[in-house]
């Protein structure tokens, strides 16, 4: 027997429960976010009967019951990977992973595989968007051509703004980077092999903090595959603002990119974590 809710204009139930396996623990009752998870007849589990209007398809019920009892239509229990607790890390090496991290801005001549690149943004659409909305999309740039003529439309965007509105970049000292750049310097991409960028709707209000978490998620990830990154801030500027730029990105109508990152092999290791700020923390 099993408790089910049908969802629209299908007979595909929503949730089903295996009574076989259920405990009656209440586990995904208690890990529902938006609670469309009650005791049902017999104490088993049931959705609500606002279930498939409110569900976020976020599968947590999924992931959170330990006897493989509840299936969600969108995932069962045989569809997701398990949780590997040998592959745990602890806090000293989580800690060295994470303050070891550094942005790489010198790169091996060695190019970043379209493989690579899929690998990382696979393990970055697991990082947390608002209501599970997942709303994230991706431009990769392996093209070093293309890059290099990207690179040169920055530089135009730089020099129109030191010229129209000097006070907008003034603390980030344009003229040098221009400088540099006319020096056959590379001080946009840094010589990446690599450009990665994630956009999302401007209407969605969620949309700029999702793509900074999911490129967070991805430069981590890039370091443990033994690549560096470092985030591309005149990149995504230009891309944002620079009408030129805007029409080389080619990004849908109504979409904007919020947040770009260089990807590739870094020339030099670090050796040492370096002393940053106290943290400047309010206890209440």
């Amino acid at each position: 027997m099993t408790h089910t809710a049908a969802s629209r204009g299908t007979s595909m139930p929503l949730i089903t429960i295996d009574e076989t396996k259920c405990r009656k623990d209440g586990i995904c009752i208690a890990e529902c976010p938006v609670a469309i998870i009650e005791r049902g007849p017999g104490d088993f589990p049931r959705p609500t009967a606002d279930a498939e209007e409110l569900c976020i398809s976020c599968g947590h019920c999924v992931a959170v019951c330990p006897h493989e009892a509840l299936a969600h239509r969108d995932c069962s229990p045989g569809e997701c990977a398990p949780v590997r607790k040998e592959l745990a890390i602890g806090a000293e090496q989580a800690a060295q992973f994470l303050t070891g991290r550094r942005s790489i801005r010198s790169y091996r001549d060695r190019p970043v595989g379209r493989e690579l690149a899929e690998q990382l943004i696979a393990t970055a659409r697991y990082a947390p968007t608002g209501h599970n909305v997942q709303q994230v999309r991706w431009v990769v740039f392996l093209d070093r051509q293309e890059l290099a003529r990207l690179s040169g439309m920055v530089i135009d965007w730089m020099r129109y703004m030191m010229k129209e509105m000097p006070a907008v970049l003034a603390g980030l000292h344009p003229e040098r980077v221009v400088e540099r750049h006319e020096q056959g310097l590379d001080v946009i991409c840094r010589g990446a092999p690599a450009v990665i960028l994630a956009y999302g709707p401007k209407s969605d209000f969620n949309a700029r903090t999702s793509c900074v978490i999911a490129m967070t998620h991805l430069e981590l990830a890039a370091s443990a595959l033994g690549l560096g990154a470092c985030w591309a801030g005149y990149f995504n500027a230009a891309a944002t603002y620079w009408p030129p730029m805007v029409k080389a990105i080619g990004l849908p109508e109504n979409h904007e990119p919020y947040g770009s990152l260089m990807i590739g092999y870094p020339k030099y290791a670090y050796h040492r974590v370096p002393k940053r700020k106290e943290p400047d923390i309010a206890w209440r």
